[in-house]
């Protein structure tokens, strides 16, 4: 069915779900430079060309001990920072050495984003206007811009496999209408730049970025942008302005109406979203790839990521526990050590237990993942099965948040 197949000069989109509205959920394989990508995927963050603790070698897998399941915990696609890449090494540079890919040693997908959310996030005096983002350099104070035009242009040295607009971001949580009025019209303008700059139309996929705020009324913002972006056709879409602070009601609520409203025959991006929790419930929505730094970060902090939620290994409860992090997990971490050793290494502040739960972490989103899309592929009862027995490892005693609950059952069509 055509409907459910796209094909550009560098990315192919299969759906393999039905396009049922009432399970929105979603498994489909991406066929890109690199590879292809399962779907529902997670993709780590690399901010400037390495996940932190890891090496690209640990990243593939290396560090799992049960060789069968080396596929379940080794990422196909991971994203890196422009602005970071940009500040150092260089783009220029990057494109001189053959790419991020070769800079890195990695041989999958790459994405990046377009630099336009640390400029705002980072950088307290950065001025946004119609030509771009006006900021000061934060190595020597200089005055910069970056345009849609120079992101592209980043983009393009880096050479990953899909790439961002700059859209004009603002804060969900900012109460001023007229702003997001005003950023949403600008994101469809830089789009178009963006589309005009982009100079490896064959080998990299550019992906526009929906705005709007919070606003999903009938002609209101998001609709617009939709709208106007869907217009220009292109191989993907991200669901942009989301995670900064929002209540989880809109939050859901956005992400169904926009989900819906993409096209079927192509991927859909939530961007910044990375708790599990967040995961299963956009999943069931329609979503097909998420990014976040919060699996890898919270790693460094000694927290680790297990079915029930997660375990602070600096706790002192943990002292005396000879077990593994997470039974029947295939990472390094779970396979040779315990919570205990963990433990002391994290009192310490010994490197290695930063690179064994940075292991862990991602073995166990991939593994979320990959079990997802099992279930979907198994049809809704499955799927609805999975949902339920990954909600009772949460909430044992049943107390489950009632936008979860919404969302699940309004929003995606799955049964109480």
């Amino acid at each position: 069915d055509d409907s459910y197949c796209f094909k550009s000069p560098a990315l192919s989109f299969q759906l393999h779900t039905p396009r049922d509205t009432e399970f929105r959920a979603r498994a489909a394989s991406i066929h890109l430079p690199h590879g292809v990508v399962r779907t529902p995927v997670f993709m780590p963050v690399g901010t400037k060309g390495s996940i932190k603790a890891l090496s690209t070698k640990q990243l593939k897998g290396v560090w799992n001990e049960l060789d069968e399941d080396v596929d379940d915990i080794c990422p196909e696609i991971i994203l890196g920072n422009t602005y970071h890449l940009a500040s150092q090494p260089g783009t220029p540079l990057l494109a001189e050495l053959g790419g991020l890919h070769k800079f890195m040693n990695w041989r999958k997908n790459l994405l990046t984003d377009s630099g336009g959310f640390q400029m705002v996030s980072l950088l307290k005096l950065a001025q946004i206007t119609e030509e771009g983002v006006k900021f000061n350099s934060p190595v020597d104070g200089t005055e910069m811009m970056l345009t849609p035009e120079e992101s592209i242009k980043c983009q393009n040295e880096i050479g990953a496999d899909i790439i961002m607009q700059l859209d004009d971001v603002v804060s969900s949580v900012n109460p001023d209408f007229e702003r997001f009025k005003e950023a949403t019209a600008r994101s469809v303008r830089w789009l178009d730049r963006c589309i005009q700059a982009h100079n490896r139309k064959d080998e990299q996929n550019l992906f526009g970025i929906i705005q709007g705020g919070l606003d999903i009324s009938p002609g209101g913002l998001r609709e617009t942008c939709l709208q106007e972006m869907l217009l220009r056709d292109l191989p993907g879409y991200a669901i942009g302005g989301l995670a900064g602070g929002e209540d989880k009601d809109n939050f859901w609520r956005v992400v169904a109406h926009n989900a819906a409203r993409l096209p079927a025959n192509k991927p859909r991006y939530l961007m910044g979203v990375g708790y599990p929790l967040d995961l299963v419930v956009c999943v069931a929505l329609g979503v097909d790839m998420f990014d976040c730094v919060y699996p890898t970060r919270t790693a460094r902090f000694g927290v680790a990521l297990v079915p029930s939620g997660s375990i602070r290994l600096k706790s002192s409860d943990m002292a005396q526990q000879m077990v593994p992090v997470e039974e029947g997990c295939p990472c390094t971490a779970c396979q040779h050590y315990t919570r205990a050793f963990l433990h002391v290494m994290l009192k310490d502040n010994n490197a290695l237990a930063s690179q064994l739960l940075t292991s862990h972490n991602i073995a166990y989103m991939m593994r979320l993942m990959r079990s997802m899309r099992k279930s979907i592929l198994e049809g809704k009862t499955s799927h609805e099965r999975f949902v339920k027995d990954f909600l009772h490892h949460q909430f044992p005693a049943g107390d489950v948040p009632m936008w979860v609950v919404q969302a699940l059952t309004e929003g995606a069509g799955l049964t109480g």
